[in-house]
């Protein structure tokens, strides 16, 4: 069944509707299962998969080791009708690196009311203690503080009446993560620009909690933009008529701690778009330090233009 979230925007209860799409049952030895969501529409939202699937691996740890890489691939849409199950293979597990294969699956009803096996997600994550040593970044990008700027819900406030009425409400629901655009474009009347953006970002009422919680929090805020970068130099956006998107694959590597419930910097862009595909890039900065970067191949197949 689909998780129904509290119709409240406040920040305590979002980060609660967060928490819960982290919380795994074990069903069986190294098998986990988790809801569903309505994050983004009928389809289950890549950072869910993302999230809940560095969970399952983090959860066969017999010691606490932070993820320092994964590298998934999004096989078929999840449905969020019905919930989603990890299958973990346990790898290896050395003095310091332990690596896991997480497999997403959806039993889904076919033509004949059978329950089909569906495999939506497959990664591979890699665990190991943050132990100090060499230590080399580049330096912060620089953009306007998060305290002034306005967030996206005030940003679509000004843009919903170019909304049609039947999609308004689903356009303003607020999003889980608070994320500030640093230079906002237009979703509806896209322009060609170059393909950079950024964002800050952050889940403010979390709590004290681990850094497996953390991670698989910024797995899935990483989903959000990232895709789209590639589209911009194209004049496109997710809401362009005619236009599939969709996430192929999905990498992240984490270098070193930080706190989501402060403001990190996204700072996102892509190298090429080519063949109905686009390749992006992002990286999270905090405090002036490189705290995990992302990669992502992205599906963006335009059948019209209207």
């Amino acid at each position: 069944m689909t998780h129904i979230f509290a119709k409240s925007n406040n920040p305590k209860d979002l980060a609660a509707d967060l928490l819960y799409t982290l919380t795994l049952e074990q069903t069986a030895p190294d098998v986990f299962c988790g809801p569903s969501f309505d994050y983004v529409g009928p389809r289950i939202f890549g950072g869910q998969v993302l999230a809940q699937a560095l969970m399952a691996g983090a959860l066969t740890l017999d010691q606490d080791k932070p993820c320092h890489s994964l590298h998934g691939y999004f096989l078929r849409g999840g449905d969020i009708r019905y919930p989603v199950h990890y299958q973990v293979r346990r790898l290896r597990d050395g003095r310091s690196l332990s690596a896991r294969e997480v497999t997403a699956i959806q039993y889904v009803p076919d033509q004949a009311n059978q329950s089909a096996r569906q495999v939506i997600f497959s990664m591979i994550a890699s665990f190991s203690p943050m132990e100090g040593g060499l230590d080399h970044q580049k330096t912060m990008p620089t953009y306007p503080a998060p305290d002034i700027l306005p967030n996206e819900q005030e940003l679509k406030s000004h843009q919903i009446t170019k909304i049609p009425k039947s999609l308004q409400a689903r356009f303003m629901r607020q999003r889980h993560v608070e994320i500030k655009p640093i230079d906002p474009k237009d979703p509806i009347d896209p322009e060609p620009a170059l393909p950079r953006q950024a964002n800050w970002l952050r889940i403010e009422a979390i709590g004290d909690q681990p850094m497996a919680i953390h991670q698989a929090l910024l797995a899935f805020s990483s989903d959000f933009y990232l895709v789209g970068t590639g589209l911009m130099s194209h004049g496109l956006s997710y809401l362009s008529q005619g236009l599939q998107v969709a996430s192929i694959d999905h990498s992240m590597h984490f270098h070193r701690p930080f706190d989501i419930s402060q403001w990190l910097l996204y700072d996102m862009w892509s190298d090429t778009t080519s063949h109905a595909k686009g390749l992006n890039h992002g990286q999270f900065w905090q405090d002036g330090k490189l705290v995990a970067t992302t990669q992502q191949e992205g599906l963006m197949r335009l059948s019209t233009r209207q």
